[in-house]
């Protein structure tokens, strides 16, 4: 039977094997030929195949729209022999400004919608590359890149296009393949180049370092990303899960509230999300809500969703981001085809790397293609130039010539010309023998000589060749970037239950054992100066208030110790006391490290780069470092200023950088310089001089002063006395210096304690080692001079107790009525 079948010419072979090795073949084959990108362009092979297709059509943006039939037609001609519409889809993708955050197609027409609308057929539409796509095409024609043959050998197409910006960073990727898949996230362009050139001028860098300059992805939809963890993973590992959220604002219409939703999660379809809001309406598991209206336009995106009287919009926001596609999650999965087709994780650093080799590749091949061609006309004109200066023994060469081969090999014989010189003094025009002909020939000669040695000199340095990769990537930049839209926000865990949180103001108190409370402002009343105080805070007898201050609920704590680190925590994670109650140790709020005090505590709203926050240490050593440096919570803290084993931070305060320092020091000297003085610096520096302090002295106090400030300052001492000088007082002086005279410290008026800057719509808080607190309006102190013992502030037992906290307060930050004390009556 066997030998049978053989005779017949059929073949036995085993049905495992054979689908095994069918099935392999075919996995491949999707995965280098359809699924995931290249990662020296970021393109798939169809998305290639279209632009090169429109490239060779001359469909470029400056040239009229074309139908996008046509171009669909050369395409599956040409290149892509599969059905019209998986191209028809590819191009309709690349021209959606919601679906790439950097279109590469400009489309005309109806191209569907972030509601899930279709698109139009392909006969109705029109198409054409953009601007930035042609940046991925040029100098195709020089070389620069591999061609291939296409389906049926007839055409050569390119396997990997030049590339001139990191596109598959920029617009992301995503794909599934057999066994694997891609799921690469869109980025900012100036970001990207801005990582790029890092990478170029610091070879050996870390992805931390990459990532000051990329911050994470940046989706054309915009949103919130909650949380850097997981862009960290993604770009350290190549996978990662990031949450992203809509952005929601709640503003009040008439007697009720609504909430305004203006930009939705990365590839969520708003129609169905709308839908889905809707649904859970129905199905009541969310109540609340009494309309939904989509009211978006041209302008932007806008979906109201109208709530009933009396409900609580942060809660039914809460629940929304919730139940719904307000907030989802994208896993990252950084996976693309390597420069030999393998399919490869990339991380951050090495998805740079790569390329920033393809592009040294391609700039050192167009170099090449450049020289070879600039070689050849010189060569050209260097015959021509010879020529003319032999003109009439030329032409009486070609003259006794009987034909064209003839002359052309006279010439080469008689004047030791090439061949190809030969052709081209044969084929020169008439026009050519003027003097003004000859004279551009010979500039034109001394011009190629110069691109020659320029191109040599290139081609024998490397680092010439990064040269020209910067100036192009900059240049790109230049042209193409925009703001980032998509913001990052700090931890996920941080933001959930923040929306349930009444916005309240707050008077923070700090004992010396480290015990913290939260109490309402209102609970303090108005009360006049020299007045006995109201009891704040039960105390030990070794305890005493040292820190006192006012912030909103919402408000993030930036807590710095006396070694200089900083931990993080919100307002309302504080325990919520009376002025009577204790309050509870900062260590179970914040993790301190053993043997840490606290020494400022600051309230920031927004981590901006151009906030700062200046560190101040007992010896008077001072630096200033952008507050962004420090918008990544860690409950462990991390490094804010490297401090000798002698010396500890005093203070901290919050600058834009463009302010004056005040310092002042338990002596009562005191010194005011330009913030310009103190250059930025990283986390871990150590700082310079503020102030050169007398041999017992120690700094006890710093403020930042505004320009033309009409503040003034406030100073207070030990013993209870204090007063307000005028700022134009103090004057500018180098940093460094020993300061002038700011208060007269004596026996009877004590140390100074601290000093603040104040304003007349202000209220002053003064708290002393026994417990006792005081309020008073600061318009009740009087306005001083600089070297002068100031006013009492509080009737104090001179012998045993001190002034050890002083804070200040918005006059409106409460409604309780003034009630008036006259000195030294009890409360």
């Amino acid at each position: 039977m066997e030998n049978n079948q053989e005779e017949k010419g059929v073949t036995l072979v085993d049905i495992s094997k054979e689908m095994r090795g069918a099935y392999l073949q075919y996995s491949m084959s999707v995965i280098v030929g359809r699924a995931l990108p290249d990662v020296r362009d970021g393109l798939k092979p169809v998305h290639r195949r279209v632009l090169f297709a429109q490239s060779e059509m001359n469909n470029r943006h400056n040239r009229p729209y074309l139908k996008s039939a046509r171009v669909v037609g050369d395409v599956i001609g040409k290149y892509h022999p599969h059905g019209d519409a998986s191209v028809y889809d590819t191009m309709v993708r690349m021209a959606q400004d919601f679906s790439l955050r950097y279109p590469l197609e400009d489309g005309q027409g109806n191209f569907g919608s972030i509601d899930g609308d279709s698109p139009a057929a392909m006969r109705y539409t029109e198409i054409r590359l953009t601007a930035l796509a042609e940046e991925l095409l040029n100098d195709l024609e020089k070389e620069t890149v591999s061609f291939g043959p296409n389906y049926d050998d007839s055409l050569l197409i390119p396997t990997v296009l030049p590339s001139k910006f990191p596109n598959l960073l920029v617009n992301g990727s995503a794909g599934i393949a057999v066994g694997m898949a891609t799921n690469i996230p869109p980025h900012n362009l100036g970001e990207v180049i801005d990582g790029c050139i890092h990478l170029i001028g610091n070879p050996d860098c870390q992805i931390e370092d990459l990532m000051q300059h990329i911050k994470g992805p940046d989706f054309p939809t915009c949103g919130v990303i909650a949380g850097r963890e997981g862009i960290l993973q993604a770009y350290k590992k190549g996978r990662g899960i990031v949450t992203i959220k809509a952005v929601a604002e709640i503003v009040q219409v008439k007697d009720r509230e609504e909430i305004i939703i203006t930009e939705i999660p990365y590839q969520v379809n708003k129609a169905k999300l709308i839908e889905s809001m809707a649904d859970l309406v129905r199905d009541k598991q969310i109540e609340g809500i009494s309309d939904i209206r989509d009211e978006s336009s041209r302008e932007g995106m806008r979906i109201v969703v109208v709530l009933k009287r009396g409900e609580n919009a942060s809660v039914i926001l809460n629940r929304l981001y919730k139940y719904t596609q307000m907030q989802t999650s994208f896993g990252i999965i950084m996976l693309a085809l390597d420069a030999k087709n393998q399919p490869v994780t990339f991380d951050l650093k090495g998805m740079l790397e790569a390329f920033v080799d393809h592009r040294r590749d391609v700039v050192t091949k167009r170099c090449i293609f450049e020289l070879k061609k600039a070689q050849e006309r010189a060569h050209i004109l260097e015959g021509l130039k010879k020529a003319l200066d032999h003109i009439e023994e030329v032409i009486k060469t070609i003259r006794a010539s009987k034909e064209a081969n003839a002359a052309r090999e006279a010439l080469m014989s008689k004047f030791e010309f090439s061949e190809r010189q030969a052709v081209a003094i044969l084929e020169m025009r008439l026009q050519r023998l003027t003097g003004l002909e000859r004279d551009k020939i010979v500039a034109e000669l001394a011009e190629l000589m110069k691109q020659i040695d320029w191109l040599k000199f290139v081609l024998s340095d490397v680092r010439e060749i990064y040269k020209i990769i910067v100036s192009e990537l900059e240049d790109v930049k230049k042209r193409y970037a925009d703001p980032r839209r998509t913001q990052i926000t700090g931890d996920l865990s941080d933001l959930e239950d923040e929306d349930l949180i009444a916005d309240e103001q707050m008077v923070v108190t700090v004992t010396n054992t480290g015990l913290i409370k939260r109490i309402p402002v209102e609970e303090y009343r108005v009360q006049k100066r020299g007045g006995k105080g109201l009891k704040g805070m039960e105390t030990k007898e070794e305890d005493y208030v040292t820190d006192i201050f006012s912030a909103s609920t919402k408000t993030m704590l930036l807590v710095f110790t006396d070694k200089g680190k900083v931990y993080w925590c919100k307002v309302h994670r504080l325990p919520l006391g009376t002025r009577t109650s204790k309050g509870k140790s900062l260590a179970n709020v914040v993790q301190l490290s053993n043997g840490e005090s606290v020494r400022a505590i600051l309230p920031v709203n927004e981590f901006s780069e151009n906030k700062y926050a200046v560190m101040l240490t007992e010896k008077g050593v001072i630096k200033k470092t952008s507050l962004d440096a420090f918008a990544n919570p860690r409950t462990a803290g991390i490094i804010a200023l490297t401090t000798d084993l002698d010396d500890g931070v005093i203070d901290v305060k919050i600058s834009d950088g463009q302010s004056d320092i005040f310092i002042a020091t338990k002596e009562g000297m005191s010194i005011r310089f330009n913030e310009a003085d103190v250059r930025e610096m990283g986390r871990t520096a150590r700082g310079v001089k503020a102030i050169t302090l007398a041999k017992d002295d120690v700094v006890v106090a710093m403020e930042v002063l505004e320009k033309n400030t009409k503040d003034t300052i406030l100073m207070v001492t030990s013993k209870g006395y204090g007063k307000r000088s005028e700022t134009g007082e103090y004057r500018i002086q180098s940093r460094g210096g020993v300061g002038i005279i700011t208060q007269k410290t004596t026996d009877k008026v004590g140390l100074v304690i601290g000093t603040k800057k104040v304003a007349d719509n202000m209220e002053l808080i003064l708290s002393t080692d026994k417990g006792q607190v005081i309020r008073m309006k600061v318009t009740d102190i009087s306005v001083l001079g600089r070297n002068t013992q100031g006013v009492r502030l509080i009737n104090i037992d001179e012998k045993d107790e001190t002034v050890t906290g002083v804070a200040v307060v918005a006059e409106d930050e409460t409604a309780t009525e003034e009630t008036p004390a006259p000195e030294g009556a009890p409360h």
